[in-house]
C-alpha cells in the first residue's frame, strides 16, 4: 500500500490528527492536505511542512491530493462527506483506505458515494487528541481487510488509543467520548460556580475547578486506574466528600448523566437519517 497519505479538510480535529501522525514518525513530504482557503494551506505548510494545496484557487485540489495516496482522511463536516465522496471516487487507488472522522455519517453512506469495493473505515475522535490523550473508535466497511485496518490504526496511534468496535455502537461511543469531554467541562463550569457561591473570587474559583478536574484526570489515565476505588480513596467515612456524593446519589445525579447520554445517542441516530440523500 502507498505511504502517501491525504487528508482532504483540515480543521482543528485533523490538525491534531495529523500532528500525531507526524510526531509518530510520518514524514511531511508524505502527506498531502486540502483546506478552502489558501491562507490556511500555507498556515499548515509552515507548521508542518506538508502539502498544502487550498481548493479555492485550486479545483482539481482533491483530486490531486488523492492521486497515488494509500490513506485518504476526510475530514469535512459531515453534510458535504458524500459530496466529496462523490467528488474523489474515481480518483482514489482501488486499495486506498478511505476514513472518515465525520460524526454520524454510516459506512453504508460512505461506500454508496465511492466505487465498488473501495475499503472505507468510520472513525469518532474526540477533541483531547489535541494534546495526546484521545480516544478514536474504528468500525471497519465490507472492503476493509487487516492490512486496510492496520493502516487506519497508524493515523491516529500518535494521538490517543484506538480501538475497534461494530457500526452499531458508534452511537453509544459518540454519546460517552465524543460528547464527552464536554460533559467534563460543564462539571468543571458547575464547580466554578458553586466555589462562587461559597465565597470564592472568580478567578480562584475558575482555577480550582479546572486543574481538579485536570488533575483528576490525569490520575485516571494512569496505568490500571480505576473509577471507583480512586473515588473511594478520597471518600473518608463521615467525612466532607462523602456527604456531597450522598447529595448527588440522592438527587439523581448518576441518572442524570445516563438520561444525557441516551439523548446523544439518540441524537446522533436521528443526524445519520437527516444525512441520508445527501
Amino acid at each position: 500500500m502507498s505511504k502517501k497519505i491525504a487528508f482532504l479538510g483540515c480543521g482543528s480535529m485533523g490538525e491534531a490528527i495529523l500532528t500525531g501522525l507526524l510526531a509518530a514518525g510520518t514524514p511531511p513530504q508524505a502527506v498531502t492536505v486540502t483546506v478552502r482557503r489558501p491562507e490556511r494551506a500555507e498556515e499548515l505548510a509552515q507548521a508542518h511542512g506538508v502539502t498544502a494545496l487550498a481548493s479555492n484557487e485550486e479545483g482539481r485540489a482533491n483530486i490531486d491530493a488523492v492521486a497515488g495516496a494509500g490513506v485518504v482522511l476526510l475530514g469535512v463536516k459531515p453534510v458535504g462527506i458524500a459530496a466529496l465522496c462523490r467528488e474523489i471516487a474515481d480518483a482514489l487507488e482501488p486499495g486506498a483506505v478511505v476514513i472518515s472522522v465525520a460524526a454520524a455519517v454510516s459506512l453504508d453512506q460512505l461506500e454508496g458515494a465511492l466505487r465498488p469495493g473501495q475499503p472505507v473505515v468510520r472513525s469518532m475522535p474526540n477533541t483531547p487528541l489535541k494534546v495526546g490523550r484521545g480516544v478514536v473508535a474504528l468500525s471497519a466497511g465490507s472492503a476493509v481487510d487487516e492490512h486496510h485496518l492496520a493502516a487506519a490504526h497508524e493515523i491516529f496511534d500518535g494521538s490517543g488509543v484506538v480501538f475497534d468496535i461494530p457500526e452499531e455502537q458508534q452511537d453509544a461511543v459518540s454519546a460517552i467520548s465524543g460528547s464527552g469531554p464536554a460533559y467534563a467541562f460543564y462539571l468543571a463550569e458547575a464547580m466554578a460556580a458553586a466555589a462562587q457561591e461559597l465565597g470564592l473570587p472568580a478567578g480562584i474559583a475558575q482555577v480550582l475547578a479546572r486543574e481538579t478536574v485536570a488533575g483528576a484526570g490525569l490520575m485516571l489515565a494512569e496505568p490500571g486506574a480505576d473509577t471507583a476505588a480512586l473515588r473511594r480513596g478520597v471518600t473518608s467515612p463521615n467525612g466532607t466528600t462523602e456527604r456531597a456524593i450522598d447529595i448527588f446519589d440522592r438527587q439523581g445525579l448518576p441518572g442524570i448523566v445516563r438520561a444525557g447520554a441516551k439523548a446523544a445517542a439518540a441524537r446522533a441516530a436521528e443526524i445519520t437519517e437527516e444525512l441520508r440523500g445527501t
